[in-house]
């Protein structure tokens, strides 16, 4: 009778990928024939659960398994219940290139990369909306010129390590109360490398790298946002005698804009005027990103309405560093409400409330003093 992968990995149909994944992680170190030697019906439910794992992790054959159960998703070729690469492929997509138990399934992995490092790089709100291209500067290990990087001095090369023969590893036995356990970890002589070098070179002293200021060009798409993260493969430090490139992370910083602040994909700005202006209307020049723009304001206006220009905001940035239409500007009325005033001017707003009907102050009432004091 066919097993149900949900129950073999003991997780709910509702499973999440990261609950499958988990779920199985500690399934494998339960049932790994290292930690159950001699014992076929472990080695039996392993493969079972690694072939439940294997259909549950892939979207569409879940798909095809829930709907049609294993009939939906045949056999692999050969019989082979991992896939194509076996139990090793499983054990380097979870556990990081090597076995949890110690060592690596697939023998010695060369050089290893490089250090992954990060630095900020700062733009104006003009180059964000638009995007840019900016240098950014860090130290990192850049290769060694002197030994192209080997690590080995100038007529020298590096010789096969004989402690490990060359592996960069060493198997060790040893007994347990489970029985004889095989391991495997990094030589001790040659840290893993699989060589040994007898001159080093002078300059990196056998790194095969040496620190150094580097500049890198950064393309900046346009929408980025302040605090966003742009990741340039092979741009990190060099690994040791030859190893991989890690990564750069830049990190966004936007500086603050005189007028225009950003919300979402929207740009924000305050639109000041008097009460007279908002009340008999006016007319100015808003110098948006993209130009100026005539923006007449009705008489009547109320604090606090906006007046919206489409199309006039932050691009929308989807996935690929790609963007797709842009926000819009939004004019943000704000009455400023005057706290001095010339006699002329007082003169004025008091007829025009006697007018209204408005009860002010009276001129000579102080009223403003006796306020003035009891928050004193």
């Amino acid at each position: 009778m066919a097993s149900d992968f949900y129950a073999l990995l003991g997780v709910k149909r509702t499973a999440s990928a990261a609950e499958i994944k988990k779920a199985y992680r500690n399934r494998a170190r339960e049932l790994h024939p290292d930690a159950n030697p001699g014992s076929p019906e472990t080695e039996n439910q392993f493969k079972e659960v690694s072939r439940a794992y294997e259909v549950l992790s892939d979207p569409e054959a879940r798909v095809r398994y829930d709907q049609f159960g294993e009939a939906g998703i045949g056999t692999n070729a050969g019989g082979n219940p991992f896939g194509g690469g076996g139990v090793g492929d499983i054990f380097d997509a979870f556990f990081g290139g090597g076995s949890p138990f110690g060592g690596s399934q697939r023998g010695p992995s060369g050089p290893p990369r490089g250090q992954d490092i990060e630095t900020i790089a700062d733009i104006t709100l003009e180059e964000s909306v638009f995007g840019t291209k900016t240098e950014v500067k860090v130290r990192s290990a850049i290769r060694c010129e002197d030994c192209s990087g080997s690590g080995a001095a100038k007529g020298t090369i590096a010789t096969a390590c004989t402690e490990c023969g060359g592996s960069g590893q060493v198997r060790r036995v040893r007994q347990s109360i489970l029985g004889q356990m095989v391991t495997t970890a990094a030589c001790a002589t040659c840290g893993g490398m699989g060589e040994t070098i007898a001159s080093p070179c002078p300059t990196c002293r056998g790194d095969g790298r040496i620190v150094k200021e580097a500049s890198f060009n950064v393309d900046v798409p346009a929408g980025v946002d302040n605090g966003q993260t742009l990741r340039l493969s092979n741009r990190g430090a060099v690994g040791i005698r030859g190893g991989a490139n890690g990564d750069l992370y830049v990190h966004i910083r936007v500086a603050e804009h005189a007028t225009y602040r950003r919300e979402d994909d929207d740009l924000v700005t305050d639109v000041v005027v008097s009460i007279a202006q908002a009340a008999l209307g006016t007319q100015f020049t808003l110098a948006t990103l993209d130009g100026d723009e005539e923006l007449v304001i009705p008489a009547g206006v109320q604090h606090g309405r906006e007046f919206v220009l489409k199309g006039r905001g932050v691009p929308r940035l989807v996935q690929g560093g790609r963007s797709r239409g842009r926000g819009n500007l939004r004019a943000r009325v704000s009455i400023d409400v005057p706290t001095k005033l010339s006699d002329t001017e007082k003169e004025l707003l008091r007829r025009y409330a006697e007018e209204r009907g408005e009860p002010i102050a009276a001129a000579d009432s102080g009223i403003m003093s006796r306020i003035k004091s009891a928050f004193s």
